[in-house]
């Protein structure tokens, strides 16, 4: 596919489909914006992580199901992040093992084992 076309599909999705289903965007980013800005102030200090990501993804899918209640996409999705979310959240109520990742902090023996994962494999992704 060509830059052209793909300028030209996002086009036509921006400005029909999108529009569409979801209302005028600037009012849709507005209302995800004041979901995401209460949880930010909300949530434990310190860095984001994957359990705040699926929790404004929650957030996200609540705002757009606000203006379109006839689309069961934003229930489906919405639905699916909070089931990422409780998994995730369970895997980070893990007790913490002696055990040590690169970074030099105690984590859970199943991050750990991940982090170690991602970290030989981090050249794939580049």
């Amino acid at each position: 596919m060509k830059r052209s076309d793909i300028l030209k599909e996002a086009e036509r999705c921006i400005t029909k489909d999108r529009a569409a289903t979801h209302g005028d965007a600037e009012d849709n980013f507005a209302a995800i914006a004041s979901g995401w800005d209460w949880w930010l102030s909300i949530r434990e200090k310190g860095p984001l992580n994957a359990f705040d990501v699926a929790m404004m993804m929650t957030l996200f899918k609540t705002a757009r199901a606000a203006s379109n209640k006839a689309h069961s996409d934003n229930f489906v999705d919405g639905a699916g992040y909070y089931a990422l979310a409780g998994e995730i959240a369970t895997k980070l109520a893990e007790p913490v093992t002696p055990h040590r990742d690169a970074g030099d902090k105690l984590l859970p023996a199943s991050q750990s084992a991940q982090n170690r994962h991602v970290m030989q494999n981090k050249h794939l992704a580049l």
